[in-house]
């Protein structure tokens, strides 16, 4: 007689094979399709070698640069954006709307404070997102800073740690749940950058209470099915506006008349550099819902 408990959570994809940790403790790997659509934070029931997935509370999706859509991890409830010294732009704004919009809550970990550099980039962060996410400052390869990290996620979190290659994700998960021993890759030459060393998704319980999500390295995070209105609402930097809305509900805050947006950039509280940086990612966000549209009036 099988002894195993038929529900279970997925903990770790491994492409052909994830692993499930059922109700009662115990773990088993089941076989699946390489593109079977399940990920780790998936609540499944198992009968023999077939997965029947439960309905998700939570799915994050990312875009990359083909075009191509993948889903990060689901059931979370908040998302952790690492940076680090040399990090490119563009990666946090995106991946802060994404989570906004599927109902996560964002935070930044300023990973590698022990470089130099580092305290600059830490104060950059906290002038342009300090008034809208959590920020973190910390170094892993020092276990430095991690309690109010440690104390943020025990409160009952599962999460998950995004940022582009090399930014030292393995290194913090390693030095939040030390027993996981994730191997870490050595720094490159190229600007100190780390080599990608996670090649599958896992999920961790931490010591300190809290659960995360290990996710490979990408260098990416384009949106996926966010609307122009999500956009305007959900970009980091603009929650002031909030207090004094918009004339229009529906306002992109380009040009619209009474724009409470365009009216706060005018008068210098929210920056020219932050507004330039929504107008960027408003285009692809037009740009995505205008080949939706195509799509759907072509078939």
């Amino acid at each position: 007689m099988n002894s195993f408990t038929p529900n279970g959570l997925i903990v770790a994809h491994h492409g052909i094979s994830v692993e499930v940790l059922f109700d009662n403790g115990q773990r088993r790997m089941v076989r699946v399709k390489r593109n079977s659509g399940h990920v780790v934070g998936d609540n499944v029931v198992v009968t023999g070698e077939v997965l029947k997935r439960l309905p998700r509370r939570t799915e994050l999706q990312r875009r990359d640069a083909r075009d191509g859509i993948h889903l990060v991890a689901a059931n979370l409830d908040v998302l952790g954006i690492v940076v680090a010294p040399q990090s490119p732009g563009g990666f946090i704004d995106r991946a802060i709307v994404a989570a906004r919009s599927a109902l996560l809550q964002p935070f930044l970990v300023v990973n590698k404070c022990d470089l130099d550099g580092t305290a600059e980039l830490l104060a950059e962060m906290t002038l342009i997102y300090g008034g809208s996410v959590p920020i973190f400052p910390i170094s892993a390869a020092k276990r430095s800073g991690l309690a109010p990290l440690e104390e943020f996620l025990s409160k009952g979190h599962r999460g998950a740690f995004v940022g582009t290659t090399g930014v030292g994700k393995s290194s913090l998960l390693n030095a939040l749940c030390p027993e996981i021993d994730l191997k870490v890759g050595s720094l490159s030459d190229y600007k100190n950058m780390g080599r990608h060393t996670t090649t599958v998704s896992t999920l961790h319980a931490l010591p300190t209470g809290g659960e995360l999500v290990d996710t490979p390295g990408f260098r990416d995070f384009g949106l996926v099915d966010i609307t122009v209105e999500e956009l305007a609402e959900f970009f980091p930097g603009f929650e002031e506006h909030r207090d004094a809305p918009c004339k229009f509900r529906n306002c992109r805050h380009r040009t619209e008349p009474g724009c409470a947006v365009l009216s706060l950039v005018g008068q210098g509280h929210i920056p020219a550099e932050r507004y330039k940086t929504y107008m960027e990612i408003l285009a692809e966000v037009e740009s995505h819902q205008a080949a939706a549209r195509s799509r759907d009036w072509k078939n």
